[in-house]
């Protein structure tokens, strides 16, 4: 096969080299057909699974001649949702669904129902988006350290995390042309740090500049000192991190910014409503928020542990000075005068008031107690996997938690909990995968069948030879191959795939 090829012959050389040899490599067609039929096989098997309803249920390329009945469509989605709703609710799948409660669901769509044609576009409209959307920002700035901060912190409601860093970044980029007439500028990213970041730097061509990370998966405070140019214009650490649960070492990181006059962000998109909770329950949680004179920015999922609908988060600014960079507006338009805050024109107000009535339905009291229920969940799962002498722990996670084995394939041991149901996060470098810890995994017994079925997951791969099936060939494939452009294109053909009727 061309990968095990590469990977023999091209593994050890610089990334750069291999890059260049991976475009020149794709050039000849021989090679190139050889790559794409592999990467057809491997999306055969995957396509199959991405689409179930195909076999059992009528497929639309087109509009249908006569509107079908609004009793059948809602039957049908019934009985998608019912059965997909059976693969979150009992507790199986990491991350996804934060809460999860009947009650609470029912309550946000009831929110969303009365508010369903309310956009904040249009404000003089629907004046209650903007006390909806400012109170949210006011309630979580506040959890955050707003508080404690001499400055006048304020922020903008997004439509998730992604959005929230996106705008960020672009915000720094603008703000450090205009202020400093920076024409190059460059971000400093732990490598660990999300995704967005990279898509930030793809998007407003900003340079990034990863640096690594220590034993315990924490951004390392000497590289990042030393990555610092002129042209920097933001450092970002993460409280924690997606892949493996720790919390950046933001104190360091954030003065090391103050100190040369270069913007912060704190990336607590996983952790905005679960650290100022965690530290209320006595748990050694570092400072990351505006506590810290450094910290210029964060930004906070409403929608993860805020428990609101899908659809929102928040990114807050320490001053209006520096919101007013991500703002957009068109004064001489013929249509008129034009201005919105985030990328969005229209936007669903609907989902700013199912997060505001999410905020105060569930109250200061609810998030401490919900933290308090998960993690006691976490030490439940953290326990009992350190007592599976095959795995380990990678550094030291409070609710996230990633674990790896240096004596089995790790990806077939996510196989096998797949089978199992359960729904866990494959990661790379180093090879592991983590379940973040949610209400739903606080149910009665829902930690420990996590442990007895990650127990029979290690023995079945050490007994069992390796099989071409399910998701760890692929993984393995995609840990293990220098060449990255072929991973690309695999995640690429899978996009096609999803939008393929």
């Amino acid at each position: 096969m061309i990968n095990e090829f590469v990977k023999r012959n091209i593994s050890k050389l610089p990334p750069q080299i291999v890059t260049i040899i991976e475009k020149n490599m794709k050039r000849i067609p021989f090679i190139n057909n050889r790559i794409n039929k592999e990467i057809d096989s491997v999306m055969e098997g995957l396509e199959e699974s991405m689409k179930p309803y195909r076999k059992t249920h009528e497929t639309f390329s087109t509009l249908p001649l006569e509107g079908r009945s609004r009793e059948d469509i809602l039957r049908e989605m019934e009985e998608l949702n019912k059965k997909e709703e059976s693969k979150w609710k009992e507790g199986y799948v990491s991350g996804a669904v934060y809460h999860g409660d009947k009650e609470h669901i029912n309550f946000l769509n009831k929110v969303y129902a009365i508010s369903s044609q309310s956009n904040p576009l249009h404000s003089d409209l629907w004046p209650s988006a903007s006390k909806y959307e400012a109170e949210i920002i006011s309630m979580t700035s506040d959890m955050l350290g707003a508080r404690y901060s001499e400055s006048d912190i304020c922020g903008c409601v997004t439509s998730g995390g992604t959005e929230s860093i996106l705008l960020a970044m672009k915000t720094y980029r603008d703000y450090a042309e205009d202020k400093k007439g920076i024409k190059k500028p460059e971000m400093i990213v732990p490598v660990t740090a999300h995704a967005a970041f990279d898509k930030a730097s793809e998007y407003f061509k900003i340079k990034m500049r990863h640096i690594p990370v220590d034993s315990n998966y924490m951004a390392d405070v000497e590289a990042v000192k030393n990555a610092i140019t002129r042209n920097t214009i933001v450092i970002v650490g993460s409280a924690p991190t997606f892949p493996h649960g720790t919390i950046d070492p933001i104190d360091d990181l954030s003065e090391l910014a103050r100190e040369n006059n270069i913007g912060f962000h704190t990336d607590a998109c996983l952790g905005g409503f679960v650290l100022p909770w965690a530290k209320k329950l006595g748990y050694d949680i570092p400072n990351f928020d505006f506590w810290l004179k450094g910290v210029t920015s964060i930004s906070a999922d409403t929608h993860k542990y805020g428990y609101a609908a899908k659809g929102t988060s928040v990114v807050m600014y320490r001053n209006e000075e520096l919101r007013h960079y991500q703002y957009f507006t068109a004064s001489d338009w013929p249509g008129g005068l034009y201005f919105s805050p985030t990328f969005a024109g229209s936007r669903a107000g609907a989902l700013s008031a199912s997060c505001w009535a999410s905020l105060l339905s569930i109250g200061e009291k609810g998030y401490i107690y919900a933290t308090k229920k998960i993690m006691d969940s976490a030490k439940i799962i953290k326990n009992g996997i350190q007592d599976i002498s095959e795995l380990y722990i990678l550094g030291k996670p409070l609710w996230v938690i990633a674990f790896g084995s240096d004596e089995i394939d790790i990806y077939r041991v996510m196989d096998f909990m797949t089978k199992k149901g359960w729904s866990l996060n494959g990661l790379h470098k180093p090879s592991c995968i983590h379940i973040a810890v949610t209400l739903r995994h606080t149910q009665e017994g829902v930690a420990q069948r996590f442990i007895k079925d990650l127990k029979e997951a290690v023995v079945d791969v050490k007994n069992k030879p390796a099989s071409q099936d399910g998701m760890a060939p692929i993984y393995g494939m995609a840990a293990t191959l220098p060449t990255r452009g072929v991973v690309s294109d695999i995640l690429k053909k899978y996009l096609d795939s999803y939008y393929r009727v």
